[in-house]
C-alpha cells in the first residue's frame, strides 16, 4: 500500500491511542525545533531525528513538513485562544477586554515557543491562512469593545471597530519586542496598554 492509500485508510477510522500520542509528540517536536530554527531550518529529518523515528514513520502521520508545521500552528493557537477565552468568559465589560491583552500577552510570555510557531507558520508558505490582520480577529476585539460601551464602562461614541485595531496593533507589538528581546517587561507593557484604554474611553 502506497503512503497516500495508507493515509486515505487511516482518515477512514479514528486515530488509535498510539497514532494520537506519536502525532502529539511530532507536533512537540516541530514547535520546539521552529521556535529553535525558524521554519526554514526545520526539515523532516530534522523532526524525525528530534522524534527518534525514521523519517518515513514521520510521513505516516504527516504528509508533509508544511502538514506537520500546520498542525503545529493550530495546536499553538488552540491553546492560546482556550487560556485567553476563559480569561475573557470569567470578566465582563472593559474588564473582559483587559482581560483578553493581559492574558494573550501572559500566554505568549510564558510559551515563547507558540509564539514563534505562530509567527514563523504565517510568515512562511506553509498553506496557513490565518493572517494578524484576518477580519474574524477584528470583529472579535470589537465585540468585546462594544460590550464594554454596552455595560457602560466605554463612552458610547467609542468605534468599535477602530479601538480593535488599535488594540490588536498594540499587542501584536508588544508580543514582537518580547521575542526580540527576553528581558523586555511585556507584562507591565500589557498594563499600560490597558491603562492608555481606560483613560482614552472610560465613561467620565
Amino acid at each position: 500500500m502506497t503512503p497516500d492509500a495508507t493515509r486515505r485508510d487511516r482518515a477512514d477510522r479514528p486515530l488509535t491511542l498510539t497514532e494520537q500520542a506519536r502525532r502529539a509528540q511530532l507536533i512537540r517536536v516541530t514547535t520546539d525545533l521552529v521556535a529553535r530554527h525558524g521554519y526554514a531550518g526545520t526539515s523532516l529529518a530534522r523532526i524525525a531525528e528530534a522524534a527518534g523515528l525514521s523519517k518515513a514513520a514521520v510521513l505516516y502521520h504527516f504528509p508533509s513538513k508544511d502538514a506537520v508545521v500546520r498542525a503545529a500552528y493550530a495546536a499553538a493557537i488552540e491553546a492560546l485562544v482556550a487560556e485567553v477565552g476563559a480569561a475573557v468568559e470569567a470578566a465582563s465589560g472593559a474588564d473582559a477586554l483587559a482581560a483578553y491583552v493581559r492574558s494573550l500577552v501572559a500566554h505568549l510570555r510564558a510559551h515563547p515557543e507558540h509564539a514563534r510557531m505562530i509567527v514563523e507558520a504565517i510568515a512562511e508558505e506553509t498553506g496557513v491562512t490565518d493572517r494578524p490582520d484576518a477580519p474574524s480577529r477584528r470583529q472579535s476585539v470589537a465585540a468585546l469593545v462594544e460590550a464594554a460601551r454596552s455595560t457602560g464602562d466605554y463612552r458610547p461614541d467609542v468605534d468599535p471597530d477602530l479601538a480593535a485595531v488599535l488594540v490588536n496593533g498594540a499587542v501584536d507589538a508588544i508580543v514582537a519586542e518580547q521575542l526580540a528581546r527576553p528581558d523586555f517587561d511585556s507584562g507591565r507593557a500589557a498594563d499600560e496598554l490597558v491603562e492608555l484604554l481606560d483613560r482614552s474611553y472610560r465613561r467620565r
